[in-house]
């Protein structure tokens, strides 16, 4: 397991932006963004590879930006012209199954998250 601290949500107006940050305790292997809505899936948004390796989610792409500080262990997610689809908890995970990339592109193989952080975007 691996220790994840989000921090960073809030409530924004349609086309602002946000910062989410992803502190993980001592770990340097795959980590993503993941977000959910009440009574619905968790929903993949992004993750990073270790090579470097970005994927987005389609619906975010060209909004949203996954970038990664490795000297302080933090993950970020740059947020911006949010639009209210987008309001949901966010989630970091980390620890894909089997220590394979491609996998956090799934939010069921990932073994450890984040306590999450609420967006919410009002119109």
């Amino acid at each position: 397991q691996v220790n994840l601290a989000e921090s960073g949500g809030g409530s924004v107006q349609t086309g602002g932006s946000l910062t989410l940050t992803c502190v993980a305790s001592g770990y340097s292997g795959c980590m993503g963004w993941v977000r959910q809505v009440p009574e619905k899936e968790r929903e993949y948004v992004a993750h990073m590879a270790t090579n470097g390796d970005i994927r987005y989610t389609d619906s975010v792409k060209g909004r949203f930006t996954v970038s990664r500080d490795h000297d302080k262990n933090t993950l970020y997610l740059q947020m911006n012209s949010l639009i209210p689809n987008d309001t949901a908890k966010y989630y970091c995970a980390a620890d894909c199954s089997g220590g394979y990339c491609y996998k956090c592109a799934i939010p069921w193989y990932y073994n450890s998250w984040g306590q999450g952080t609420q967006v919410t975007v009002s119109s």
